[in-house]
């Protein structure tokens, strides 16, 4: 930002911006963003837009030194259920932004799988399995960028958890054993964690 700039709003025929509409913007120099976040809400308010007071944030998400003894970068910040942070690479040379599943988020997903096998607990296992591998692959096709492998794994651990618990419930006379749930997974397994999205060119 050597000179002024001009952020322009456009809406096509018959289009308009969502009211969740999220924007993140980055900066190099701190001056830059310090006059930006003065200026932007007049800016915003000429197209009748205004920043939501508390999810409006300046942060110092700067890359790390090669130096820094730590793990994760000085700073972290929530974006469309990502918590996003500045991570190692694999070789431990370098920094890259890492994305892992906010916490509430995935709290939210588990307790909602525990929910939904809760209430479907006597419906035939073909159709708890289908709709299990639906509410699992929905979620791994969203959470499932590079780096978040940990996150993914522990939804899948706890469908696993609840289905068993669940199916348990449905009769006290005969009690579900660990051997025989996991036969019931081989006849209708659940979608395993896997990365679906590459947002980088290698897996470091």
């Amino acid at each position: 930002m050597r000179r002024e700039f001009h952020v322009r709003f456009c809406e096509g025929p018959g289009g308009q911006f969502p009211r969740a509409t999220r924007l993140v913007i980055a900066f190099e120099r701190h001056d830059d963003a310090q006059r930006v976040m003065q200026v932007l809400p007049q800016r915003m308010a000429k197209y009748g837009l205004r920043l939501h007071p508390d999810k409006t944030r300046l942060l110092p998400i700067g890359r790390p030194s090669a130096s820094d003894p730590g793990g994760k970068g000085p700073a972290t910040f929530d974006f469309l259920g990502f918590t996003v942070f500045w991570r190692r690479t694999h070789g431990g040379n370098g920094w890259r932004v890492g994305m892992t599943t906010r916490k509430g988020r995935l709290r939210g997903a588990i307790e909602a799988l525990g929910d939904w096998c809760r209430r479907h607990r006597h419906e035939p296992l073909k159709e708890q399995q289908a709709g299990l591998a639906r509410r699992l692959d929905g979620h791994f096709n969203y959470f499932g960028v590079q780096g978040n492998f940990s996150a993914l794994a522990r939804l899948s651990h706890a469908a696993r958890r609840l289905w068993f618990k669940w199916l348990n419930r449905r009769s006290q006379r005969a009690r579900l054993t660990w051997e025989r749930f996991r036969a019931i997974v081989e006849d209708f397994p659940l979608p395993r964690a896997s990365i679906r999205v590459r947002l980088w060119g290698d897996s470091s």
